[in-house]
């Protein structure tokens, strides 16, 4: 029994009770409540409801966020709601805004930002997973949306893959039987 959760890039990952736990609770702390207590309990809730109601579905993240916003409201968080929404409005914008362009003046044309295009190019060009791709992509997104450019170089985006790749790839190795 396993819900599907199809990204807002398209693609589709496994749905993660640990998202919607961080995503309460960062809605409750940009809010100024922070209360990891009360983000579990709603995080339960939201992941009992959707097992008990629609196992083996798909949902869209839409979908989930709109189900988060609805029990923040009714559990009167409404602040912390409006500030998900704001900062999820924000984010869209941000990675809207950016554009990869070449390492040369006379380079290609830019192209638009794309976590799924990303991830699709790290499985392609480092050979990983989806998953990890998925996971890079996401740190590196993260990274650039930080930095707030507008114009991000195809150099620094390849730097900013190769480290955040060697950092997962040496994790995964200090925790592999053999390296205790």
């Amino acid at each position: 029994m396993q819900i599907r959760v199809i990204k807002a890039d398209g693609q589709v990952e496994p749905y993660l009770h640990t998202k919607v736990l961080g995503t309460f609770h960062n809605a409750l702390a940009q809010a100024g409540d922070v209360t990891l207590f009360a983000a579990e309990q709603m995080a339960e809730a939201v992941t009992y409801y959707l097992y008990r109601q629609k196992p083996n579905s798909t949902l869209t993240v839409d979908e989930i966020h709109l189900m988060i916003q609805s029990v923040l409201s009714a559990t009167g968080f409404v602040h912390a709601a409006e500030a998900l929404n704001r900062h999820r409005l924000r984010r869209q914008l941000n990675r809207r805004r950016i554009e990869i362009v070449g390492d040369t003046p006379d380079a290609d044309q830019p192209n638009i930002w794309s976590k799924s295009r990303l991830a699709t190019s790290i499985v392609r060009d480092y050979g990983t997973d989806m998953l990890t791709a998925r996971a890079i992509a996401t740190s590196v997104e993260e990274k650039v949306l930080v930095m707030n450019v507008t114009r991000l170089r195809k150099a620094l985006l390849r730097q900013l893959i190769l480290n955040d790749l060697d950092t997962l790839l040496e994790a995964r190795r200090q925790l592999e039987p053999s390296a205790v």
